[in-house]
């Protein structure tokens, strides 16, 4: 029966070889040793950045050639004071007066905070929907992700120490996101300091290189039975060691003051920095993954009725795979949270 099973699975991990579907330990095409040997893995990966490049030259129209430059030296695009000191005040004031629901995840000694930016929200926070349709937000996050389409968007909060005697949080291990191009961003909301776990970056680690490739290879070979879990996953995690033999450079950490934006392909190695002691880190923090290799003329999610809803859609889909028992939760309930509260209430 278990032989049965698996052949009729075959069909659906065959497809997601065209997805950007990741983990070695869960799709046996993916994490075999021999096809990967063979250079399945670095195939896959090479075709996404070749289709990411070619889509990135016609997102460029609308940015600065400055910005262009800086991504594609970088792997990230760094922009400061991104709203005048009037409005920027209103969007504080207005997130700090804010309580609602929201989801909490920990990882170790961190507790991660989401508060959904869906539609009554964002009714609340006038100064967040502005913020969201700025331009220089929409424009940065499709030319850094690739695709013309919509990103999901939260407020978040990183409590980090919060958990005290648990194991470090492993954000901060370095590592690439996935084998394709995608894209984060970070709009702060509070000053970070170079000791408060600013996002780290390593410059340039979003291209691929002949020793990257080399090392992805030799990864993807071991990747199904890697002892660590999220490597085993699709997150690959680097040593700096290994950095320099990819000729990169070592990491760098952007401490930054509040009201600035921070856009960066997450397909480089990049990392949540050391905090020295408990605290709060809040911004705006937006996520987009979308297949690499297959773009749809047309994105549902930028249907305002629908992308505003897509962070609350998902929250709602993995309760129920959870309650039918056929996925875990991470993200638990929290309700009438602020983003600035320094533990989880309840």
């Amino acid at each position: 029966m278990r032989s049965v099973q698996r052949n009729a699975l075959y069909p659906l991990w065959a497809a997601q070889l065209l997805t950007g579907y990741k983990s070695f330990r869960d799709n046996p095409i993916i994490g075999s040793p021999a096809l990967n040997a063979r250079g399945l893995h670095v195939y896959r990966q090479r075709l996404a950045h070749w289709l990411a490049a070619s889509r990135r030259r016609g997102l460029a129209r609308g940015l600065s050639p400055d910005q262009v430059a800086e991504f594609e030296r970088n792997g990230f695009v760094l922009v400061r004071d991104v709203r005048p000191p009037h409005e920027f005040s209103r969007l504080l004031d207005e997130v700090k007066r804010y309580r609602g629901p929201a989801r909490e995840m920990t990882q170790g000694d961190t507790i991660t905070r989401r508060m959904a930016l869906d539609p009554a929200t964002l009714d609340r926070l006038p100064a967040v929907r502005r913020f969201l349709r700025l331009p220089t937000w929409r424009r940065l996050l499709r030319f850094v992700g690739s695709q013309r389409a919509e990103p999901i968007c939260y407020i978040q909060s990183i409590l980090s120490g919060a958990i005290a005697g648990a194991d470090a949080d492993p954000q901060t291990d370095l590592h690439a996101d996935t084998f394709h191009p995608t894209v984060k961003a970070w709009y702060t909301l509070t000053d970070v300091a170079a000791d408060g776990g600013p996002f780290t970056y390593v410059p340039g680690s979003h291209r691929l290189t002949a020793r990257r490739q080399s090392w992805e290879k030799r990864m993807s070979e071991t990747a199904a039975t890697a002892p660590n879990r999220l490597t085993g996953r699709g997150s690959f995690r680097v040593l700096e060691a290994e950095l320099l033999e990819m000729g990169y450079p070592p990491p760098q950490a952007l401490a930054l003051p509040a009201n600035c934006l921070i856009v960066a392909d997450t397909g480089g190695f990049h990392a949540r920095g050391f905090s020295a002691q408990p605290g709060v880190r809040v911004e705006i923090w937006a996520y987009g993954r979308r297949n690499p290799f297959f773009s749809l003329p047309f994105d549902i999610w930028r249907i305002p009725a629908l992308g505003e809803r897509r962070a609350s859609i998902a929250w709602r889909i993995g309760d129920w795979l959870a309650k039918k028992g056929l996925k875990g939760q991470v993200w638990k309930p929290r309700e009438n949270v602020s983003a600035f509260d320094a533990m989880p209430r309840g």
